[in-house]
């Protein structure tokens, strides 16, 4: 039956409605960027769900979603076997979607949601920004086998929610179908919205000066040099990691790679000592990327300039320790990081 349905799939006017949402949330990069979040429907005893390393704004192009048998992952996750280890090319998060009964389930990295789910206070502040709606909060826990886990104890305490906000990660909705969906993610972000800081401009003189050398060229959104010019948002990320994407996508271990250089050892030392790096954040002034990064990567520094210019400078904020820095550099991590390179 599965085989079947994966032949089928493509023409199938039951999953149109999925295959529309989750291309119009891959278009808006204060939703998803690169490969970031995921989507599924459960019919007829079958979970069709992102596969591994897709972008969402690509919901279109290729195979998209992927079948699994329900009653069978459910079974696996039953005994604590993580359902990626049968099924390599489904999400890393199916055992989120799984868990959760809802027809339709949701996941997106919303900038929004992650600028206030990076911060100490936030369980408190989210209880009158989210009023009235069905949710609640769940403080960071690795993707996989433990979220779901996490998830299955809130839902035996609240059958009803339909929202969760993720510590340090992002936001997961359900409903009975996309139109839904969508609506109560629209009112989500709504309710979330922060309005970025304003950030001092690039240096850009500067800045292409040193994208004179090959090895290194000039970020498409201007947006990313708040990182760089922008005082608090220099603090925020010389602290630590806020999320597990950034260490990810990045490839680092430590904040240093995300702590701003003084410009005067960028003019000081020769390109080769930059080697390795793939991007440069130049304090004040600006940043410059390496000229192999991936489309990845890009749209990832896209992201956490928009979220780090909605955080509060004054919040105290929830950093990930190093056992969960190094917990995202794990396996399943850096598969999604090659598959997400990948893709694009």
């Amino acid at each position: 039956m599965i085989k079947d349905l994966s032949i089928n799939f493509a023409v199938s006017e039951r999953l149109s409605p999925v295959l529309e949402l989750a291309a119009r949330v891959g278009r808006d990069p204060l939703l998803t960027q690169a490969s970031t979040g995921n989507i599924s429907v459960k019919a007829d005893e079958v979970l069709w769900i992102k596969a591994s390393g897709k972008w969402m704004a690509d919901a279109a192009v290729g195979e998209f979603l992927i079948p699994l048998d329900l009653p069978e992952v459910r079974e696996s996750i039953a005994r604590g076997i993580d359902s990626t280890e049968r099924y390599p090319r489904a999400s890393i998060e199916t055992a989120m979607h799984v868990t959760l009964p809802h027809r339709v389930v949701l996941h997106v990295h919303s900038v929004n949601t992650i600028a206030w789910a990076v911060r100490e206070d936030a369980p408190a502040r989210l209880k009158s920004q989210l009023e009235g709606l069905r949710w609640q909060w769940i403080p960071y826990v690795p993707s996989g086998l433990p979220l779901a886990g996490e998830i299955e104890k809130v839902l035996s305490h609240h059958p009803n929610v339909d929202l969760l906000v993720l510590g340090n990660h992002g936001l997961v909705l359900g409903a009975d179908d996309c139109r839904a969906a969508e609506d109560l993610l629209h009112e989500v972000e709504r309710r979330l919205a922060v309005r970025p800081r304003e950030a001092h401009p690039a240096d850009y003189a500067l800045l292409a000066q040193v994208a004179e050398n090959p090895s290194w060229e000039l970020p498409d959104d201007d947006a990313i040099h708040a990182l760089a010019t922008d005082p608090a948002s220099r603090m925020m990320l010389a602290s630590g990691f806020l999320y597990p994407c950034q260490a990810i996508f990045s490839d680092a271990s430590t904040p240093e790679l995300f702590t701003a250089i003084p410009c005067s050892d960028v003019a000081d030392r020769p390109p080769e000592h930059f080697d390795g790096r793939p991007f440069l954040i130049i304090e004040g002034r600006g940043v410059v990327l390496r000229g192999n990064i991936t489309a990845a990567e890009k749209a990832m520094m896209s992201g956490l300039a928009q979220v780090i210019q909605r955080v509060h400078p004054a919040a105290a904020l929830r950093y990930l320790t190093d056992a969960e820095v190094g917990a995202s550099a794990g396996t399943a991590a850096y598969r999604y990081r090659e598959l997400a390179n990948a893709s694009h």
